[in-house]
């Protein structure tokens, strides 16, 4: 057994220790799929965000932490008798070998394209013969997806379907509809009244964007990660301006914050230069 083989094992028996009825600990106990399900995505945007930040050592320590989840799923699931963490490695060793026939046996692809659209026909006849009828271009995209991830999934079929924009400008212009819609709704009246229409047009806005992002060939959480990120930079900066001049930043009024926001913005760039 190599030292990776005995790494996993060790992390197994930790695994099973945790969740000992009698020696364990309480608050792995507790736990079931649905609670364990939201560290679970936690750990991935912490995996992206160390990639995105280029720290090597974070990211070790972010996808031990991913790999524990995997193994805690993996572990409820085998004290109730369904599968185990070698059940979950047979399963995707299987899966990576079927749909990489090219790599596996001996078939042939021209390019990724060419590969990425023998991977959906792939999945599309495993879904048959699952017993799925659903044959729509939209098929099988996950609903537990973050909404943007998804609305960028469904956009990817529809256009190897054909329907999709030749270029970005019709897609800016349909943005710029999209927005006239909402000021329009806001025009109607009080928000409160007029809630599940704005909700509707704010999220034709959001669509609309992430399609823009998508013939950008910009991935949409990484610009959010980024938009995020600049904007907590920039707020906390103008926190230590104001604090420079023995000011507290929320007892200004809003055109006051708003200078101390373009300074900050003039700070950062010369710190850039």
């Amino acid at each position: 057994m190599d030292s990776q083989e005995v790494g996993i094992q060790r992390l197994l028996q930790i695994m099973a220790r945790l969740r000992d009825r009698e020696q364990g600990c309480p608050w792995d106990l507790e736990q079931d799929f649905a609670s364990i399900a939201a560290y679970t995505i936690e750990e991935a945007y912490e995996v992206a965000d160390a990639i995105d930040r280029g720290d090597l050592p974070a990211l070790k320590d972010e996808l031990g932490d991913l790999l524990l989840q995997v193994v805690f799923h993996a572990q409820m699931a085998q004290e109730q008798g369904d599968f185990g963490f070698g059940d979950v490695v047979a399963a995707i060793c299987d899966k990576m070998t079927r749909r990489h026939p090219h790599v596996f046996a001996g078939a042939t692809v021209a390019d990724a394209e060419a590969q990425t659209r023998e991977w959906e026909a792939l999945k599309r006849r495993e879904r048959q013969a699952a017993g799925d009828a659903d044959d729509s271009a939209l098929a099988g995209i996950g609903r537990g997806l973050p909404e943007w991830q998804r609305a960028v999934k469904l956009q990817l079929r529809a256009a190897r379907a054909g329907f999709d924009w030749p270029g970005v400008a019709p897609v800016i212009a349909k943005l710029h509809e999209e927005i006239e819609e909402v000021r329009a709704e806001f025009a109607r009246g009080p928000v409160q009244e007029n809630r599940e229409r704005l909700e509707d047009e704010i999220g034709d806005v959001l669509f609309v964007c992430a399609n823009l992002a998508r013939h950008a060939e910009v991935d949409v959480g990484t610009a959010m990660r980024h938009a995020n990120l600049k904007f907590e930079r920039r707020f906390r900066l103008m926190e230590t301006l104001a604090a420079d001049d023995a000011v507290q930043l929320s007892a200004l009024p809003l055109a006051a914050q708003e200078a101390y926001w373009e300074r900050a913005k003039r700070q950062e760039r010369v710190q850039q230069e």
